[in-house]
């Protein structure tokens, strides 16, 4: 099962997160689309997501996560200690959003944004959905 990450196109922090996903997902479960691209605009489309989320969202299994949920539910696909960043979840998710939207409303003045994206290795753009 591939499991399909929407990610923000232009966040530095978000291409960070993509490459660490990617070299902690030796299985190849997860699968990248930018959330602008004709690919992420068909999928936000195609899962009835709000065509204004800026945020992370994970589509697993026809369902779909945002915010913190996502983060967290993608944590415990990767290998190694992150698996145990998912024990946050019972956290109520009010809270762990607020920390999100906090965290994600200054991403690009603490991290800066790029009109380009990054030209991938070839291994992750074979996972990067067109």
């Amino acid at each position: 099962m591939k499991y399909i990450i929407l990610f923000d196109g232009v966040c530095h922090f978000c291409h960070g997160s993509v490459q660490f996903i990617y070299k902690r997902d030796p299985s190849a479960v997860f699968a990248f689309a930018a959330l602008k691209s004709e690919t992420g605009k068909n999928l936000i489309r195609k899962y009835d997501v709000a065509p204004t989320v800026d945020s992370l969202v994970l589509i697993e299994d026809s369902h779909v996560y945002i915010k913190s949920t996502a983060a967290l539910r993608i944590s415990r696909r990767l290998r190694g200690v992150w698996k145990l960043f998912y024990l946050l979840i019972i956290i109520p998710r009010p809270i762990r959003d607020r920390a999100y939207d906090i965290f994600a409303k200054n991403r690009y003045r603490w991290f800066g944004k790029t009109e380009l994206c990054n030209l991938p290795s070839k291994d992750l753009r074979e996972r990067l959905l067109k």
